[in-house]
């Protein structure tokens, strides 16, 4: 990875991180938390609200998502997506033009597709396919990382996923990895934030 620092300490990086279904960007969310303390170390960070969040819909979150995209500038490209934004991040993948790709990608608590099947409002989101040639051409290193009883995934993740499983973090007992699992201060995704070689391990574990 280079060096991106720049004279003042600051680095020629951005991030954009991407929520699911339902949310609205929660001041207890890790999301919420971890661009806080991105934006309090200097990081340029953006964290949009996507439309209508109860009733997404897939061309108009990928919409968003290209425009995004756009900001990210021509240093470091960053993207941390959860939960459904996992599936839309997917299907990106399969369209994005050169220009648009990104250096690195955490996959955090991907739903199962059979999960979303079963809730009309997402049904679409189910359909979306994992090519590992695209998703590999997205991103030049992608992550997952999810929770090893994860209700929305109740598969598992690397059997729901295993196109996505050679690069995962299994996260015990982080269920959905939201709040209600109690992931507000995630250390680990901070510190994989500025150093990817970083594993995501629970939130009250040491980062190592």
């Amino acid at each position: 990875m280079p060096d991106m620092s720049q004279p003042d300490g600051r680095t020629d990086r951005r991030f954009l991180v991407l929520h699911g279904w339902q949310n609205r960007r929660p001041r207890a969310h890790w999301q919420w938390q971890l661009v806080e303390s991105l934006r309090a170390a200097g990081e340029q960070v953006l964290y949009p609200q996507f439309p209508d969040p109860d009733r997404p819909s897939l061309p108009g979150w990928l919409e968003l998502l290209r425009a995004e995209l756009a900001q990210l500038g021509s240093g470091e490209r960053v993207v941390l997506a959860h939960s459904l934004a996992v599936p839309l991040w997917l299907h990106a993948a399969s369209v994005l033009e050169p220009g648009e790709r990104v250096d690195r990608v955490l996959l955090v608590s991907p739903p199962s597709p059979r999960v979303l099947a079963g809730h009309r409002e997402v049904e679409a989101f189910s359909r979306v396919g994992v090519d590992p040639t695209a998703v590999a051409a997205a991103a030049r290193a992608t992550r997952l990382v999810a929770g090893d009883d994860d209700p929305y995934c109740p598969e598992g993740v690397a059997e729901a996923f295993p196109a996505l499983a050679t690069d995962l973090d299994v996260i015990p007992g982080g269920q959905h990895l939201d709040t209600d699992a109690g992931y507000g201060d995630w250390p680990a995704a901070l510190a994989w934030c500025r150093d990817p070689a970083t594993r995501l391990t629970p939130r009250d574990m040491a980062v190592r």
